[in-house]
């Protein structure tokens, strides 16, 4: 039987962060009102609130780039250390305080390599910059959520590859749409006009000219170059920037309108709608019916971030179509499209490529059915990739140990598998590299060379003997005794569309990602709002992950918790010993747990334990604790 894995600590990421700093209801409003075909024009206030401060910082502490500094060489662990009035106080006053207004800091150019040899310019704002675009970001997401289309799938809450993925396999095998136009706009990032982006905000219902006037100045906020000099955009938004992908969605959403306009939600459609689907939506089939004896184009898009594709009925419809988009892309949103990587693919006779996919019809009986592949180019460079780490178990760099170079290695192959495995015939793409990798284990690793590679090593845990527990291909390390993961043990799973309904804005549509709150939400906000009390920034939000990972309830003694003064937040390391204000050094308990860890004197501990009557289980966990103290232990 596989081992249990210990108690995992629950990652920041997956709390509802908008509800425990008390920010849901104001963006509920907002995006109801949004819906409602509002304007707005006093959003300063909630983007400057202290709340929504404290709420950026923490949506944006656990993401990889927060520990990447800017030109000021700053990341988020220095603002953590800071006092939560601090860092609202400094991020007002970045915004309102400075004599000529907001003016973000340089933002520091790296290019980034790109498969094709070429490099991506990556724009890498300072932190407290990065902090102020995710205020904005929060509070004008749910309004922009109101107004974005269906259609569009890329850097938006609730929404994935593998949707837009669903939603292209249905367009092709279920509506029979077998002519795709592939578009790929030059530079998009890149050659965003600054000046038609900010009305398309205003279109939208943004009609606070203070955050319009912010808006602005990050888009032209200076570029250091890698070689020192500067540079002053005049087009583009920066890529890199917190809120770059939300931009990107507000312009080309007017395009994602346009072309439903044409057919999808086309206003005849809807003279014919007499009938609801089972999931809510209009039956438009009798409309599409009566549309297609006119000369009108049938088309259907799937976007994702500036990614997108087109599916047409006819050849003749996808030339007319392909025509008019690139020519509605210039005059409206001056953008080009490159005419050498744009095409028309008809996927009864090639593949259509789109997000690492390659995607096709083949015949079936009576029907077409969907076959997909990893694309060749990306599946050239991830075998390159896991080739390389492969390599690198045998020959482990400076600075790594065998073990961490087998998990490397392993989490490739399930980032792999996770992401690809919407591809029908990924078993196959997953065979040829599992082939390669083989040679190279059993070349580099095997016993009779003196190897390391052996068939017994440690217990898996359960989700690991879930997945390849009945693999016979599995092997393990023999020094480390770690599982090398079967990169060919992998199966198909088919794509889920998105859930009609589901919306992290609307209670009833939250119901549809999780349960309500289960905690004292009363008592959590009364936690939050005592941040403000000589602690780092830190620390007051991890206080705030603890509680509800501890589900409301004291570590040890289980009891929940009743009142604010019941809560004592215990330094697992103590500070004086070197301990921080981490997430994992932390732990809720009632003050007289608190107080029994730290008790010196027999007649003080004896109090407690009669107080307290805790079994041995508990004694046991209260002397861990006091082990971390360099306290001696409890004997009762």
């Amino acid at each position: 039987m596989p081992n249990e894995k210990k108690e995992k600590l629950l990652c920041v990421e997956s709390l509802r962060h908008s509800e425990y700093y008390n920010m849901q209801g104001i963006f509920d409003d907002l995006y109801a009102r949004s819906k409602n075909g509002d304007c707005f024009d006093n959003l300063m206030e909630v983007i400057l609130s202290p709340n929504n401060i404290l709420l950026a910082y923490r949506n944006i502490k656990t993401n990889a780039g927060s520990k990447t500094p800017g030109t000021d060489r700053l990341n988020i662990d220095d603002i953590g250390k800071l006092p939560p009035e601090k860092v609202i106080e400094n991020v007002i006053y970045f915004v309102r305080g400075s004599k000529h207004g907001y003016r973000p800091k340089p933002v520091r150019r790296k290019d980034i390599p790109k498969p094709n040899g070429t490099t991506r310019p990556l724009g890498i704002p300072c932190i407290w910059d990065r902090l102020i675009q995710q205020c904005i970001k929060q509070v004008m997401e749910p309004i922009c959520e109101a107004k974005f289309s269906d259609n569009s799938y890329g850097f938006r809450p609730e929404r994935s590859v593998e949707n837009a993925i669903s939603q292209t396999y249905k367009y092709i095998q279920r509506s029979n749409l077998h002519y795709v136009i592939e578009f790929d706009i030059k530079g998009f990032f890149d050659n965003v006009n600054h000046a038609k982006l900010i009305r398309q905000i205003w279109t939208l219902g943004i009609h606070d000219k203070h955050l319009l006037f912010v808006i602005k100045r990050i888009l032209t906020a200076p570029i250091k170059m890698p070689d020192g000099s500067m540079c002053h955009p005049q087009k583009g938004t920066p890529q890199g920037g917190i809120i770059s992908p939300l931009l990107a969605n507000i312009v080309l959403n007017e395009l994602d309108h346009w072309v439903e306009s044409q057919w999808q939600k086309n206003p005849i459609s809807r003279k014919y709608s007499i009938s609801i689907n089972g999931n809510g939506s209009e039956n438009l089939s009798h409309g599409y019916r009566a549309m297609r004896k006119t000369k009108l184009k049938e088309m259907y898009i799937v976007r994702y971030a500036d990614d997108f594709r087109i599916f047409c009925r006819t050849k003749t419809d996808a030339q007319k179509t392909m025509l008019a988009v690139t020519q509605w892309l210039q005059e409206r949103l001056r953008l080009e499209v490159s005419v050498e990587k744009t095409r028309i693919v008809n996927v009864k006779r090639k593949y259509s490529e789109f997000l690492g996919f390659k995607i096709r019809v083949h015949p079936k009986g009576k029907k077409q059915v969907i076959e997909s592949h990893i694309c060749d180019k990306q599946l050239k460079r991830i075998s390159k990739a896991i080739h390389t780490q492969a390599l690198n178990i045998e020959r482990i760099r400076p600075k790594h140990t065998e073990a961490n170079e087998v998990r490397l290695y392993n989490s490739m192959v399930m980032g792999i598998q996770n992401y690809y495995g919407i591809a029908t015939h990924i078993n196959k793409d997953c065979a040829v590299m599992q082939y390669q990798i083989s040679n190279v284990f059993k070349n580099r690793l095997n016993r009779e060379l003196g190897g390391r590679l052996v068939k017994q090593g440690r217990n898996l845990t359960k989700v690991e003997f879930e997945r390849y527990g009945q693999s016979t291909m599995i092997r393990c390390v023999a020094g480390c005794r770690e599982p090398i993961y079967p990169i060919g043990y992998v199966q198909h799973k088919n794509p889920m569309a998105i859930r009609r309904g589901k919306c992290r804005y609307t209670p009833e549509g939250r119901t549809k990602m999780h349960d309500n709150l289960r905690i004292n939400v009363r008592l959590m906000h009364q936690l939050m709002s005592c941040a403000y009390q000589g602690v780092s920034t830190e620390y007051a939000d991890n206080r705030i992950s603890r509680f509800s990972a501890q589900w409301g309830k004291s570590a040890i003694t289980g009891r929940d918790f009743t009142c604010l003064a019941d809560i004592h937040c215990h330094h697992i390391v103590p500070v004086c010993y070197g301990g921080s204000d981490k997430y994992q050094n932390l732990v809720l308990l009632l003050e007289p747990v608190h107080k029994l860890i730290h008790a010196k004197r027999q007649d003080t501990i004896n109090k407690y334990l009669a107080m307290l009557a805790l079994n041995e289980n508990q004694i046991r966990k209260v002397n861990d604790l006091r082990a971390f103290a360099r306290l001696t232990p409890i004997y009762c």
